[in-house]
């Protein structure tokens, strides 16, 4: 018995048991606190479709042999600019001037968006893989530094951007963009409206959850064609790859371009979900809290799948979610619990960055 126990703990992971340990107990603490069962699962599951979709990002630039892509700021700022130009041209009111109904006119303009976000990323991902071929070895830094540094130069550009629509401009200096805008009016809801249904204090946004399934398959599907089956081989062992033919740099592109592009599709996924887009520094623990939620699933910096994605995002986001709803019980009207969030997410992130260097230390 014992020995079958240590089985399943050595295939599942010793750290994914604990943290699930520590999922299931601050539940329980919630629930002896008077948190709804329901509502905090439907906390999770919100929040897991929310951020799924980013930590989908990782997988191809992980099998590539980049690592885990912290510059994924850059896909996140394609599919923001993107998302900007379709509210700007108000591409959610097309249903005064065709008889559709408001939620298939939002899910026009999600779609909208989300292609202008994926037109966007395949250069600017084709321009930052040049960059990190030259940078063997040095990926996880380099990464890092583009992410931040990306984000600084959008910040003066949202300054300047010459938008019209009330919803995004400044209404102090009339240009420019605002902090925090509502998609209340745009595409706030577009997936996770469709097909939703409650079960009283639980809410299942289930056209969210099946376009995360669907952006899972697409990339499980890619993975398993010769061309994925190349990619990862390049990322697995690129001199062995090399020999065999391989283009290693151009597999080491696709994938780039690939997580970019995912992450353009997941930034729009999570507004849309929130009902707000943030601009201007918002977005900076984007690539950190995806990358923490692959490696919690069981991924390593060399090696990722599916499931990881779909795992560790639950119990990443789970236990920010719950964490924070029963240090508000424990600690109300107080700032504490922010302060708690913080620490938890830091925590989470550094604990999963520590496993995952391990991990790779002992496979290389």
């Amino acid at each position: 018995m014992i020995k079958k126990v240590r089985g399943m703990v050595d295939k599942v992971g010793f750290p994914q048991v604990i943290l699930s340990c520590f999922f299931i107990l601050i539940f329980m603490v919630g629930i002896g606190y008077g948190l709804s069962p329901l509502g905090m699962l439907g906390d999770c599951v919100a929040r897991w479709g929310m951020f799924s979709v980013l930590a989908l990002a990782m997988v191809p630039a992980i099998q590539c042999g980049v690592g885990p892509n912290f510059g994924i700021s850059m896909g996140v700022v394609c599919g923001l600019l993107g998302s900007v130009i379709a509210i700007d041209l108000r591409i959610a009111e097309i249903e005064a001037l065709v008889s559709i109904s408001p939620m298939l006119a939002k899910l026009v303009a999600i779609l909208f968006a989300m292609g202008l976000g994926a037109l966007f990323a395949i250069p600017i991902g084709w321009v930052f893989a040049q960059l990190l071929n030259r940078v063997k070895g040095s990926e996880m830094m380099v990464t890092t530094y583009i992410g931040f540094a990306i984000l600084a130069f959008m910040s003066i550009i949202w300054t300047v951007l010459p938008v019209q629509n009330g919803e995004l401009v400044f209404a102090a200096s009339g240009t420019g963009i605002r902090t925090t805008v509502s998609l209340g009016n745009s595409i706030g809801g577009a997936l996770s409206g469709i097909l939703s249904f409650s079960i009283n204090d639980l809410v299942v946004p289930t056209g969210m959850l099946l376009f995360c399934a669907l952006m899972c398959f697409i990339v499980y599907l890619f993975l398993s064609s010769k061309s994925g089956v190349a990619l990862s081989a390049a990322g697995a062992n690129p001199q062995f790859a090399q020999a065999s033919g391989i283009k290693v740099d151009k597999m080491r592109t696709t994938g780039i371009i690939l997580s970019t592009i995912i992450g353009a599709v997941g930034i729009i996924v999570y507004s849309q979900e929130s009902g707000l887009m943030q601009f201007y520094s918002a977005p900076q623990m984007m690539g950190f809290n995806s990358a923490a939620a692959v490696l919690l699933g069981g991924a390593t910096i060399r090696r990722a799948k599916i499931r990881n994605v779909v795992f560790g995002t639950l119990l990443f986001q789970g236990i920010m979610a719950i964490g924070v709803a029963v240090a508000n019980q424990l600690m109300p009207s107080t700032s504490l619990s922010e302060i708690i969030r913080m620490i938890l997410c830091n925590g989470i992130i550094l604990y999963a960055l520590a496993q995952s260097q391990g991990g790779g230390k002992k496979r290389g």
